[in-house]
This record gives structure tokens, sequence and C-alpha cells, in this order.
């Protein structure tokens, strides 16, 4: 684990708890614990990249490939009409560690402007549940 504190590496290498949808030796991404609309996910580097801009070029393309595939799951799982994919970088960034949201969005679904009331998964078996859509869509 490159930072002990990065609850974001804490996940990548499995010591925090996380309902992981995809991995692959670059990447990891799993359902944000408070999500905009159900599915929402979370794509990170496994390694500790604090921002955008100091993504290596070499992991560019992996991530941004593993995105595709992701929200592109998300979508079906979730029957979106589209999806809102976007990161901070700096300000907003609520763990420092470089990551994108990925999340299911559908005409009239309320979410508006920057105003972006977060929601709550009813259980753990709700967490599985959608966990399982998405990551049944998803190479392994």
């Amino acid at each position: 684990m490159e930072d002990k504190t990065c609850v974001f590496c804490q996940i990548a290498e499995g010591v925090e708890k996380s309902f992981v949808v995809y991995e692959d030796e670059h990447v990891i991404s799993f359902l944000d614990k408070r999500p905009l609309f159900f599915g929402h996910c979370l794509l990170i580097p496994k390694k500790h990249i604090p921002t955008f801009y100091d993504l290596p070029s070499s992991l560019i393309k992996p991530f941004f490939s593993s995105a595709q595939k992701i929200g592109k799951a998300v979508e079906e799982a979730m029957t979106a009409e589209g999806s809102f994919i976007a990161m901070n970088n700096v300000i907003s960034q609520s763990v420092p560690h470089f990551h994108i949201h990925i999340v299911p969005r559908n005409y009239k679904d309320g979410l508006k402007g920057f105003f972006w009331p977060r929601q709550q998964y009813s259980s753990e078996e709700h967490l599985r549940e959608v966990q399982s859509k998405i990551k049944n869509l998803l190479p392994q």
C-alpha cells in the first residue's frame, strides 16, 4: 500500500471493505457508498496518484479504456439513458487519490447543476444486488 492513510489505497489493497464491480492490473472500480443514483461507481488507479495531473501517460489509455467499459456496463445494468462521468481535481476531491465518478443518468432524474443530493443503499443486500448487476456485464 503506497499511502497507508488513503482510504482508496486501502480499498485497492483489500484492507477496506468495498463493493468492487471491476478490477484489473491497473485499476479498481467500486460502488460509491453515498451514490448520486444507485449504480454510481468510482474508478481509481491501484497506485496512489493524488491528482489527474499526476496520472502517468502510461496509465491514461488503460484507465480511460476501463472507464468506457464500466460506463457502458453501469448504463445497461441500471437501465439508464446515459451517464455522468466526472472528476474533481484537488477542489472538491474528498479523497486525495485520483478518481472518476461514473453515474447512471436518466432524463428528468432531478440532478441539476452542482446540487447533488446523495442517497443511501437500503442495505448491504441492496449494495450486493447493484454490484452484481454491473459486475456481470464486465469481464473479470
